[in-house]
């Protein structure tokens, strides 16, 4: 089976966008179907207001036509809502095809904490976006259920998953006064680090990832150590050395930097908002109060086994089988492709 995903974010962003797309497309090899994507590099870009890292692709339809007839594939799944997510939804309902689409970033709140927009305009520009899916999927319960409560149809359930093999407790010293207390992400608006660096807390604050607000933030908590974008095990070697993972964001639909911390043995802080708490809920990994101070210092007191152990539940195998399952449960195969019969069609 071959799955096209339409996606307007794709490297060389750095987001939980990019890295599910890729360790989805990496574990569902061991299922037999092979992931291909429709993604910003085969346009013309130009830099995303507000945002330059992020380069917007510039689709024409001829040029969408031409590359998924050129894949041949079984399904299209839409990723995200942007150009090229546009594209592929018109030439999907054009031709009358099924398709299915995932809910990965909460807008309304991204584009408030840039401009004063309502946030009941975006959501109902959302709404009408994946009204033609044929699923809608969801990385948690929670949001599956809110979702549901604001409108959409069709919302599955896709859980999301961590490497560990690559995240995994080991012995570093990154040489710095402790307790040290770590946050891992896009540094930008929307992730609420000031937050997290206003805090006043023993050993040091180090913030790992670059956005547009890191310039800023470096000028004004000049105490706090940016150590900018890092990967693969020197990203793991830091997760591993530090000894509270701090998650200011409020606006996050999952957080897999929690999952990586949580694999890692590094006990998660956070506000009890949508994300931390779908992700931890009750387990014992994590301490999440309306007081982020109180948060950090109630997570030094928890077990990094139980992180550990608690991540170990998470795999990415388990996820692609799940994104697959939801495809092939909804008849969201192209007619007379892999067997196939015609799929049904829902306006």
């Amino acid at each position: 089976m071959r799955i096209l995903v339409a996606t307007d974010a794709w490297h060389p962003q750095v987001n939980g966008v990019v890295r599910t797309l890729t360790k989805l497309a990496d574990a569902a090899k061991g299922l037999g179907v092979e992931l291909t994507f429709l993604t910003p590099q085969s346009f013309r870009t130009f830099a995303m207001p507000s945002y330059r890292d992020v380069r917007l692709a510039m689709p024409r339809p001829a040029r969408i036509a031409k590359l998924i007839e050129e894949a041949r594939p079984d399904s299209i799944h839409v990723a995200t809502e942007g150009p090229i997510g546009l594209m592929v939804r018109r030439y999907c309902r054009q031709r009358k095809l099924p398709f299915t689409t995932s809910f990965h970033t909460r807008f309304p709140e991204y584009v408030r904490a840039r401009v004063p927009v309502p946030g009941s305009l975006i959501w109902r520009a959302l709404r009408r976006f994946h009204a033609p899916s044929r699923a809608v999927m969801a990385a948690t319960p929670a949001l599956a259920r809110e979702l549901g409560e604001r409108g959409f149809d069709n919302v599955m359930l896709w859980p999301r998953g961590v490497d560990t093999g690559l995240f995994h407790p080991r012995a570093i010293d990154l040489c710095l006064p402790a307790p040290v207390f770590l946050s891992v992400g896009r540094v930008a608006v929307e992730k609420n680090l000031e937050a997290f660096l206003d805090l006043d807390l023993p050993g040091t604050k180090v913030i790992v990832g670059d956005g547009p607000a890191r310039a800023s933030l470096e000028e004004a908590y000049p105490d706090a150590i940016f150590l900018g974008e890092k990967h693969g095990d020197a990203l793991a070697e830091i997760y591993a050395a530090a000894d509270v993972f701090v998650f200011p964001s409020k606006t996050d639909t999952f957080g897999l930097v929690l999952l990586e911390a949580l694999a890692s043995g590094l006990p998660v802080a956070a506000f009890p908002v949508k994300g931390p708490r779908d992700v931890i809920g009750d387990a014992p990994v994590g301490a999440l109060d309306h007081d982020l101070r109180s948060a950090c210092f109630a997570a030094l007191d928890i077990s990094g086994q139980d992180c550990v152990a608690f991540a170990a539940n998470y795999t990415w195998e388990a996820s692609a089988r799940a994104f697959v399952d939801t495809i092939r449960a909804v008849d969201a195969v192209l007619p007379g492709r892999n067997g196939a019969e015609p799929a049904r069609f829902v306006a």
